[in-house]
């Protein structure tokens, strides 16, 4: 009877120990298929992300145009940010997860005491959310993908337009019409006011061959934003920035190659192609930019509407005084 009653007791501890190994093994099978799912989750939730983004940042003043470009790269998630003003720079945080997203826009970027974090989520094929002014003043902003703007043919050229007359404004608007000081003609050309407002023509281009001449002060600096977005540099700073930050570059994007000498005071010409966001610009007769794709608006661009035509703007914001004459436009249809 007692050694029946060992073998009983044997047997019940094999068939435990079973159980336990079963158990086991079941629990680890199901937490491996978990993490499984989730990282299957987590990576389709980052997919969704990827691409470039056309913002609206929402403020009590106006709405700010801005963009977002995500990327993975060897599983890291990046982003680069161009916010209401400024050029493209990389973030130093962005988190993606369960269809939303958090992204950090540096304080000393923004000019404020505080960085700028964004926050929101992805609802269908638009992105919302929420951060904050510089006095904690809750903004909201909006994301749609931006087009790509790729063309299946070569735009047939119409008939070149002059956009200034040489006499007036007849055909432009600045930014805003009580900014002083304000833009000059003189001697037929237009010149920059140093520090006021932006000069906007009233018509809107899609793809375009633009003429411009241009006389740079010593010290000045402005721009010629095409449709409006992207901002073809003119500069002679003191202490001149990066290379796509100098005359002849798209600032932030594209750097002209090869640079052209510095002439300020001079007269200089730009003759621009844009077709969807592929620009060729040749500077002086000479190509420093060919081909190239501009990933996305600048900073100081007037809206973040990629897909419509813009305007033409010359900047007037900046310091010093910058000349313009000349300024012929051939519209592609």
């Amino acid at each position: 009877m007692a050694n029946q009653v060992k073998g009983n007791c044997r047997n019940a501890g094999h068939w435990r120990r079973v159980f336990a190994l079963t158990t086991l093994v079941l629990v680890l099978s199901m937490r491996v298929y978990s993490e499984q799912k989730n990282s299957t989750h987590t990576a389709a939730s980052v997919q969704t992300f990827l691409g470039r983004w056309d913002l609206t940042l929402k403020t009590p003043l106006r709405d700010y145009p801005s963009w977002l470009e995500i990327t993975q790269e060897e599983g890291q998630v990046r982003a680069r940010m161009v916010s209401r003003w400024g050029h493209a720079r990389p973030l130093p945080k962005i988190e993606l997860s369960n269809g939303r997203i958090k992204f950090v826009s540096p304080k000393e970027e923004e000019d404020r005491k505080t960085d700028m974090v964004f926050e929101g989520k992805l609802s269908r094929k638009t992105l919302t959310g929420t951060t904050t002014g510089p006095d904690g003043t809750p903004w909201q902003w909006t994301g749609v993908r931006a087009p790509s703007l790729k063309r299946t043919s070569i735009p047939q050229w119409g008939q070149s337009t002059p956009l200034f007359n040489g006499k007036d404004l007849r055909g432009w608007k600045m930014s805003d019409p009580n900014a002083t000081p304000k833009w000059k003609i003189e001697n037929g050309t237009l010149v920059s006011p140093g520090h006021g407002a932006e000069l906007i023509s009233e018509a809107k281009f899609g793809d375009f061959k633009l003429h411009v001449e241009f006389n740079c002060a010593p010290g000045s600096n402005s721009g010629v934003y095409l449709r409006g977005r992207y901002e073809l540099q003119i500069e002679d700073d003191p202490e001149p920035e990066g290379p796509t930050m100098r005359t002849g570059g798209v600032y932030g994007f594209l750097a002209p190659a090869p640079e052209q000498p510095r002439r300020p005071g001079e007269w200089q010409t730009y003759d621009i192609m844009l077709v969807g966001r592929v620009v060729t610009v040749v500077q002086n007769g000479h190509t420093i930019i060919d081909n190239q794709e501009i990933p996305g608006i600048t900073g100081g661009a007037l809206d973040s509407d990629e897909a419509l035509p813009g305007a033409i703007y010359l900047q007037g914001t900046e310091a010093g005084h910058v000349a313009f004459r000349n300024i012929t436009i051939t519209p592609g249809r």
